[in-house]
């Protein structure tokens, strides 16, 4: 049996193939009434566009990109879904990468996504100059989580600033005021703005910002242990370890345990970044909460709102944080 062809359908539609082609791409230069027909023809004759060919005399696919800076850390699990139910709404797929914070491997998982000639791409860049590359390529791109200064794309980042200060005066009210920061490494945004929160709030509190309470980590438990080793060693030490990620704030938390400390008794700890399971951990952790699933659904809305319509105006959207005061901070019980 011979399939139907675009032909057959814009015979029985009375319509001519480039009509046809319209109404299989959304085009909004079709009228009501004839997209009704077209539609009523394709679903009588069971006809089958061929979707890949379609792609190709496009010059892209239905696949967006999307490059993320460490696979393993979980804030990035309902941001993803989060982006892939959006897709999916739209009919794309989702393309997962991981750069691992690697620049090197970022560079090459954008070289392999515009070969693929995916429809657009999504990215936590690592450093301040990973997206050039994408910009010259002319594809569409939106930033999510971190920005690169002076550079004009669609993004979706968090009040960084305004949850650090939370956290820093939700201590300060307890009565901290010997507080240390596991930083991010230099030249990544959300580092940067995080520490600008915790420096905001301790001058707002008439606090000088001691230079030695703020120990850069890598976003890794690795670097937060590192990190709040460094600031248990010091003397006196701090009340008080504000972590500037998850895992950062997990490395913390095993420090503490391997200082034989106790945690709120002897010293207070905060993170950034709520995980499901920090109210499962002992003592339950206080931190401030990203709206995650929303920060990767409105990064996808952007994108393909660039997609339909590539004159639309940049848009840059600032989500706010929450903080949620669990048991891991207390009034400190002494100066040490």
């Amino acid at each position: 049996m011979v399939s139907p062809t675009s032909q057959d359908v814009a015979k029985k539609a009375g319509v001519s193939v480039a009509t046809v082609s319209r109404v299989l791409n959304d085009s909004p230069l079709v009228s009501p009434q004839v997209r009704e027909r077209v539609l009523s023809a394709v679903k009588e004759l069971n006809y089958q566009p061929n979707r890949t060919a379609q792609r190709l005399r496009a010059g892209r696919s239905h696949v967006i990109g999307l490059i993320i800076s460490d696979i393993q850390n979980p804030f990035f699990t309902s941001v993803v879904r989060g982006i892939e139910d959006v897709a999916y709404k739209y009919s794309y797929s989702v393309v997962l990468c991981n750069s691992d914070e690697d620049v090197e491997k970022e560079q090459l998982y954008i070289g392999v996504l515009s070969s693929e000639r995916v429809a657009g791409v999504i990215i936590v860049p690592t450093g301040n100059d990973c997206c050039s590359p994408l910009l010259n390529l002319q594809m569409p791109v939106v930033m999510m989580d971190r920005v690169v200064p002076g550079l004009s794309t669609d993004f979706v980042v968090l009040d960084n600033v305004a949850g650090a200060y939370a956290a820093i005066q939700h201590l300060l009210e307890l009565g901290h005021r010997r507080i240390g920061m596991v930083s991010a490494p230099p030249g990544i945004s959300v580092g940067t703005e995080r520490q600008r929160g915790y420096e905001n709030a301790m001058h707002d509190y008439g606090i000088a910002v001691d230079a030695m309470l703020i120990q850069p980590g890598n976003f890794k438990e690795n670097g937060g242990y590192q990190a709040a080793s460094k600031l248990l060693e010091l003397k006196p030490r701090p009340t008080a370890i504000f972590a500037a990620n998850n895992l950062m704030t997990m490395g913390a938390y095993q420090a503490i345990s391997d200082k034989g400390l106790r945690i709120p008794d002897d010293i207070s700890v905060i993170g950034f970044d709520d995980m499901p399971w920090f109210g499962l951990v002992h003592p339950p952790l206080t931190a401030v909460r990203q709206p995650t699933y929303e920060i990767g659904a409105q990064a996808a809305e952007l994108l393909f709102a660039r997609l339909l319509d590539s004159t639309t105006p940049i848009q840059r959207k600032i989500l706010q944080p929450e903080l949620i005061v669990r048991s891991s901070t207390a009034a400190p019980a002494r100066l040490v």
